[in-house]
């Protein structure tokens, strides 16, 4: 396997990278494997290691961009505040994941802020570390131009369904969207992520009392079973189906 191939293997699969807390280090090294030695010295000189606690920001709307940010250890929850005070979570970033620095390539503030869903470990590098590596090894770009194009086409999907499909297809989709997000627990079943309602909500584009509601609906339903913020998917063929209805 030989250059973009590489690059595309190391990112598409990057979730199964073994991420330690102690290490960053060694979990950035990892991640940007096709850099020469010298490449990679310059990433550790310049890095930045960052730990946050639960419902830390990372950063703000508004704020100008300087670095890119690399979550290895956590979840974090990418959002934009609406109208009267009602947040959207855009996006949810895992280990091993690059955000962030989408705003520094268009020349302007954040769009959006960031925040740690529980504690996290995030690396920050310069971009003016990642325009010099840019400027000197090509698969870099291949790299940020393919995750780029993965977001946008999130994204696009994101649009359409929030915006078209009814409660219920939109609960459903953020179920299965976390699922595949951030993954079960051992018992095969249990989201390994524990959301307020609210931010429940946030993801699914409802109100909390609808979120409520449309949740406790699929748990009498036996669709899935809830302790807490502990959500088990009991049933989810039946999930997928309903998102796919909208």
């Amino acid at each position: 396997m030989h250059g973009l191939s590489i690059i595309i293997h190391l990112f598409m699969h990057s979730s199964f990278v073994t991420i330690s807390d102690e290490n960053p280090c060694s979990d950035i090294m990892d991640f940007w494997h096709p850099l020469s030695d010298s490449q990679r010295q310059l990433i550790v000189d310049t890095m930045e290691v960052c730990r946050y606690k639960k419902n830390d920001v990372i950063y703000n709307e508004f704020e100008m961009p300087g670095q890119m940010l690399i979550l290895t250890h956590g979840k974090v929850k990418v959002y934009k505040d609406g109208v009267g005070g009602r947040n959207q979570i855009i996006r949810v970033i895992k280990p091993i994941e690059m955000f962030g620095y989408r705003a520094y390539f268009a020349g302007e503030h954040y769009r959006t802020s960031a925040m740690a869903f529980e504690p996290s470990t995030v690396v920050k590098i310069p971009m003016e570390t990642v325009v010099q590596l840019m400027s000197e090894n090509q698969h870099l770009n291949m790299l940020i131009i393919h995750h780029l194009s993965v977001q946008l086409g999130q994204s696009d999907d994101r649009t359409v369904n929030l915006t078209q499909k009814h409660i219920r297809g939109r609960l459903a989709e953020a179920l299965l969207f976390l699922m595949d997000s951030y993954g079960v627990e051992e018992d095969g079943c249990t989201l390994s992520i524990y959301l307020s309602r609210e931010d429940l909500a946030s993801l699914s584009n409802m109100t909390t009392s609808n979120a409520i509601r449309t949740l406790s609906a699929f748990a009498s339903e036996k669709l899935i079973a809830t302790d807490g913020r502990k959500i088990k998917i009991i049933q989810f063929d039946e999930l997928l189906r309903i998102s796919k209805m909208g």
